[in-house]
């Protein structure tokens, strides 16, 4: 089938990451297909000039079906059980659904002869660093279910990597926050899940006030310091990694952040600025598992992808403060 009738498979493209990462597609001239089963994605969130196929990863027969149905070039691999605490307390669910839905995926397009594919990983494969910047070679020791479902589907590509039934790119990022602020997006939806700025952003909205929890770690004021990265920055790398692998660079890891550390106290500062109003918060302990800096070396990115964040937390928060007031 000629390339200009061929897709890209977004799965979880009716959410966050994935809808902003569909629109990115569709704005460089790609065929998209969007795969997602809406349990917790919205479809206002999918952009017009795509495909849309309801369909859960869990069910062999759904992933097959989409490959059946649409001539698929390559996978961008989205869907996926996001929140870390909901993981410790329902593991079972957790690895059914990252580690059992994306082996069914898998599966499915390699059945087809489809090798092209990008990996939604994450930074929570690393757990507690004992350097930072982490880099790619950093050693690997998830702290929660959620991030060993990823670093077990890691696993699982590189094992198919070497059977030479795929091509893989996986991307571990670090917060993802802020929006297309040029697409209209419907009021329905989550915040995004970067709990720090979601929550400033309700604190400005007479939501409850902002908690910081532990004011003694090792950072320059107390407060734990994270890299944030925003959303429009996330999905340029994907492109980037898609259009890498048609080029043969292929089964590698790559980190994605703002390549900087943020402290609780720089976020609430520069979102204080951006709303012309303060942020409310108050105190609290740590909380159990928190480490005091996690951030990302870039400099793999850099150097093979060309890729290089735009985005500041300033600019990632006017996006979160400009979505807010919409909502």
């Amino acid at each position: 089938m000629p390339k200009d009738q061929e897709y890209v498979l977004v799965t979880g493209g009716a959410g966050y990451i994935g809808g902003h990462m569909a629109g990115l597609l569709v704005s460089a001239g790609r065929r998209v297909v969007v795969a997602d089963n809406l349990s917790t994605g919205v479809m206002g969130w999918i952009p017009e000039g795509t495909a849309f196929i309801k369909a859960d990863l869990c069910s062999l027969a759904d992933c097959q079906k989409i490959f059946e149905t649409y001539q698929i070039d390559a996978v961008l691999h989205f869907a996926a059980k996001i929140v870390v605490p909901e993981s410790v307390s329902c593991p079972a669910a957790y690895y059914a659904n990252n580690v059992g839905g994306t082996l069914n995926l898998l599966n499915a397009m390699t059945a087809r002869g489809v090798r092209k594919f990008v990996f939604s990983s994450t930074a929570a494969v690393y757990g507690d660093p004992a350097v930072v910047p982490i880099s790619e070679e950093a050693p690997l020791a998830p702290l929660n279910p959620y991030g060993t479902s990823k670093w077990l589907v890691e696993q699982v590509l590189s094992d198919c990597a070497n059977l030479g039934v795929l091509d893989y790119i996986s991307l571990r990022y670090f917060n993802v926050a802020g929006w297309d602020t040029r697409r209209s997006w419907p009021r329905k939806g989550r915040p995004s899940p970067t709990h720090l700025i979601s929550n400033a952003m309700q604190a400005l909205h007479k939501g409850p006030p902002l908690v910081v929890c532990g004011e003694n770690y090792p950072t320059p004021d107390g407060t734990g310091v994270r890299d944030f990265i925003h959303v429009m920055d996330l999905c340029e790398a994907h492109l980037l990694a898609l259009d890498a692998l048609s080029k043969g660079t292929k089964n590698q890891v790559f980190n994605l952040g703002n390549c900087h550390g943020f402290s609780v106290m720089d976020v609430i500062r520069t979102a204080s600025q951006v709303a012309q109003r303060p942020v409310p918060y108050g105190k609290g302990p740590r909380r159990p598992g928190d480490v005091a800096t996690l951030v990302a070396s870039c400099e793999k990115a850099r150097r093979i992808l060309g890729w290089k964040p735009k985005f500041d937390l300033e600019a990632i928060l006017k996006s979160e403060w400009q979505r807010s007031l919409t909502c």
